[in-house]
């Protein structure tokens, strides 16, 4: 593994669209990490005012500060809340995840563990059942899951070994783009380098893809985190998918051009 430096600062991003249920356990979880944060950055799409409502109660007793950055619904615009997100990040390592997701406790200091200059992380996820996830958001009690919990599919995912998954990390998936932008994460600057992602994505699918192919294409390396940086993703049902196939046309076009930096990104949104 390349020589990581001293340990980042670190913004957290969490996208967001009407799951009050869903984001409150997120924040649950996030509060108990071994390695806190140092600030919580909320993209919202367009939630109602009970997302705001919730947000503000987290944010009294909170144990690192919580931003919240909303946009009017518009449809899905999941690219231009994330570049949103990002531009308000004061730091300069920044971990992205969705507010369905429930993190190990040793989420974000395995993230940390791994940031490395010249490189991005991506990580995988554990899908939680239909069934469980009714039960977990009807109580908002935040549950201790791991690798035996019932209820879990892909439960490999749910293993944590660090000392295989530093043995993986640049091995795992090694000549195969894959883009999951729940649990990702990245320098800053590498980040605004690309211009982020590409508003030209709305709608659902190809937006994470086309991130990471665009990274890859500026010269940063990919760490894949199998056995750590684990999370556990709440069921929904499947999203509206009219966009799919226009998204990874265009997707596939931009790839093969080879193309690092979008022309509608982040640069929007800084000062």
């Amino acid at each position: 593994m390349a020589t990581k430096k001293e340990k980042p600062r670190v913004s957290m991003i969490i996208s967001t669209y009407n799951r009050v249920d869903a984001l409150s356990l997120c924040l649950q979880s996030i509060a108990c990490q071994s390695l806190l944060p140092d600030e919580l950055v909320i993209g919202d799409d367009g939630s109602r005012n009970d997302t705001l409502q919730m947000i503000q109660s987290f944010q009294k007793h909170f144990p690192i500060p919580i931003v919240h950055v909303w946009q009017e619904d518009k449809g899905f615009r999941l690219a231009m809340a994330r570049n949103k997100s990002v531009a308000q990040c004061k730091y300069e390592y920044i971990i992205e995840i969705d507010g369905d997701l429930i993190l190990d406790r040793r989420f974000v200091e395995d993230h940390v563990y791994f940031a490395c200059e010249g490189y991005f992380i991506k990580g995988g996820r554990v899908n939680l059942t239909e069934e469980l996830t009714k039960k977990l958001c009807s109580s908002l009690r935040l549950p201790d899951l791991n690798f035996l919990s019932k209820g879990l599919k892909r439960r490999i995912n749910a293993f944590h070994c660090l000392s295989l998954s530093t043995y993986l990390s640049t091995r795992y998936k090694k000549n195969k783009i894959v883009g999951l932008g729940c649990n990702m994460s990245f320098w800053k600057k590498d980040y605004i380098a690309i211009n982020g992602y590409d508003e030209f994505f709305e709608g659902w699918g190809g937006e994470d893809w086309d991130f990471a192919c665009r990274m890859l294409n500026s010269g940063v390396k990919r760490f894949y985190l199998k056995f750590s940086g684990i999370v556990f993703h709440l069921w929904h049902q499947d999203f509206h998918m009219q966009n799919k196939d226009k998204n990874f046309e265009y997707y596939y076009e931009k790839k093969g051009a080879k193309a690092s930096r979008c022309d509608k990104g982040i640069d929007q949104y800084l000062l």
